[in-house]
């Protein structure tokens, strides 16, 4: 039997705030007497808000009662009540999420839905969201090709790289459309970010704040950061200020990327014959003309995306509720776990050795982190189908290895499985951690990265815990 749910996303990014209300349609696929499996067999998006500048008070201060404000506008636009929404997602992206204020603002914002997955994206896992919000990831598995998204916002450009499926890397640039700040009405420069100051000193260049913007004065400028993008994606030799503007790290490039797409408020822009060059108040429309014209889309297969300025976040909260019992070892005094954030290594992730596995299991979960700051962090595995007993010691062994870090910060450790083999691994992992380390290890369970999942208190005698997956929706 089918039952719909309101879902609603908001998301604080770099430049721009806005807010999406989605109807979800959603029906138990499994049969009668088998265990409920619930998916989402309808999208329909039926309110859009408004976008607007992200208001800051100062530089570095996120406004948090003008956001309100305007997310009550847009309810009352909707027509629709706080108290009706039952599900969703409040995601802060990009420089927003480097404010002082960010996580007392997402605190704020979680009672502007019922069940909230509220989270603070970092620049890797910004770029996962984007790139499957924009279709990166389903035209990689359509067409069994690789395709990396280039999400182009106010501050930040989140490169992900997905292959035939597989979520294969992520990368971010200090590059966006408002790194320059200019006046729409006098065209005087007001705002130019500290990385492109440092540029424009050491090539000499009259480019300062107070001065009237032209497209010629700019053009040096631009030409650099669009030179670094086609870097970015194994073009051209690398340009000497590619590691000045990487924020964390670069794509490895050590295979071939056939086709890019864009998403983001510049690839608004990368069509931008009938804008004003600065009707946005920044370099937005520019670099998107001057990326029109690079060697991206003359030596790349450039694809259409479904989302561009809306693909970080158009719909979000989808739950799939679901059991894990008979086979599973978990410590009660973990229980119950809220919104935590999911990692999914991929089937050739898991085909590594020992050593490789581990370092791969770091280096992801970095992904997660903010501000150079980990948090609790829940690792997926397909698994084997019949293991061995030294297949399952080593993977338990390869799994302790690899979250060292979280373990020396004490955050539980989560594995999920979706072979039935979880009580032998959570057996083997109890051998290799810590004495008493609280930890839960679930199989029959499906996840993908950017999932966050619920796992609640014990039912059944103990022998069964129920598990909520909280997909975000992309339309």
């Amino acid at each position: 039997m089918a039952e719909s749910m309101l879902s609603v996303g908001i998301d604080l990014g770099t430049s721009t705030t806005q807010m999406v209300i989605s109807k979800l349609t959603m029906n138990n696929m499994a049969s009668a007497f088998t265990i409920p499996r619930v998916e989402i067999t309808k999208k329909e998006v039926i309110f859009r808000s408004e976008i607007i500048f992200t208001p800051l008070k100062e530089q570095r201060i996120i406004d948090v009662e003008r956001i309100k404000q305007f997310l009550d506008t847009q309810y009352k636009r909707s027509g629709i009540k706080k108290s009706e929404i039952q599900i969703g997602a409040v995601i802060i992206t990009g420089e927003t999420a480097r404010k002082e204020n960010a996580n007392s603002v997402l605190q704020a914002m979680s009672g502007y839905a019922g069940d909230f997955v509220v989270a603070t994206a970092g620049p890797d896992l910004e770029s996962i969201i984007a790139g499957k919000g924009a279709g990166a990831q389903s035209y990689s598995k359509e067409y069994h090709t690789s395709v990396v998204n280039l999400d182009i916002g106010g501050g930040t450009t989140n490169l992900v790289l997905f292959n035939d499926d597989e979520l294969l890397d992520t990368a971010c640039f200090d590059i966006g459309g408002r790194l320059i700040r200019i006046s729409p009405q006098t065209k005087q420069i007001e705002y130019i970010a500290p990385k492109l100051k440092e540029i424009i000193q050491k090539e000499q260049w009259a480019i300062e704040e107070g001065m009237t913007a032209s497209a010629e004065l700019l053009d040096p400028i631009i030409q650099i950061l669009v030179s670094v993008l086609e870097n970015s994606v194994g073009i051209g030799d690398q340009n000497p200020y590619y590691q000045l503007l990487i924020t964390n790290k670069g794509l490895k490039l050590n295979q071939p990327i056939r086709c890019v797409s864009f998403s983001g408020g510049v690839a608004d822009c990368l069509d931008s014959k009938d804008k004003n060059l600065f009707e946005y108040g920044d370099i937005g429309v520019l670099l998107g003309k001057a990326l029109a014209n690079s060697r991206l889309f003359k030596e790349k297969q450039v694809i259409a995306s479904v989302e561009t300025i809306r693909a970080t976040v158009v719909g979000a909260g989808s739950h799939t509720t679901k059991v894990s019992g008979s086979t599973i070892t978990y410590d009660v005094k973990v229980l119950p776990i809220k919104n935590l954030p999911v990692l999914k290594l991929s089937q050739s992730d898991e085909q590594l050795n020992e050593e490789a596995l581990a370092s791969v299991i770091q280096e992801k979960l970095d992904w997660f982190a903010v501000n150079n700051e980990q948090q609790a962090v829940a690792l997926g595995l397909l698994g084997k189908k019949n293991p061995t007993f030294a297949q399952i010691t080593t993977t338990a062994k390869t799994i302790v290895e690899g979250f060292k870090n979280q373990l020396t910060q004490g955050f539980p450790l989560i594995v999920i499985v979706e072979e039935d083999n979880a009580k032998s691994l959570g057996q083997a992992l109890y051998n290799y951690l810590p004495k008493e380390y609280p930890f839960v290890c679930l199989d029959g369970i499906q996840v993908e990265n950017s999932d966050y999942i619920d796992i609640g208190m014990p039912v059944i005698q103990g022998s069964i815990l129920p598990v909520v997956v909280k997909t975000l929706v992309f339309e």
